[in-house]
């Protein structure tokens, strides 16, 4: 078996550009967003949430209707549905007896969709 030449991979030189680490450590979110970030990447790491999502960016639907979509039980959609709500990647809205969940904005919609964008190239 090859090993892997991972030194291919890093300078040859110690080298530190001063003027570009400043720049970039002031240009970074601080460590509380970048954990947020993390954590909400997170979510997007699951393939029955990512599902929903896809189901939820054609329209708004019911729980029953996602089931159907997905061919699942009430209880592990009723699971992931809870962990995007908490995250705020879904909303819900109640019509009569009727709970429907769409994408919180449109900034879910986007993140899903550059997504795609970015797998398709």
């Amino acid at each position: 078996m090859k090993k892997y030449d991972y030194m291919g991979d890093v300078c040859e030189t110690e080298c530190v550009h001063d003027d570009l680490v400043k720049s970039v450590a002031e240009n970074m979110p601080d460590e509380d967003e970048m954990y947020d970030m993390a954590e909400l990447f997170k979510v997007f790491g699951d393939s029955t949430r990512v599902r929903i999502l896809s189901a939820l960016s054609v329209r708004e639907l019911c729980v029953c209707d996602i089931c159907s979509v997905l061919g699942m039980n009430k209880s592990a959609v009723s699971h992931q549905l809870r962990v995007l709500r908490q995250t705020k990647i879904v909303k819900n809205r109640r019509l009569g007896k009727e709970v429907l969940y769409s994408l919180d904005d449109d900034h879910i919609e986007k993140i899903f969709a550059m997504a795609l964008e970015h797998l398709h190239e």
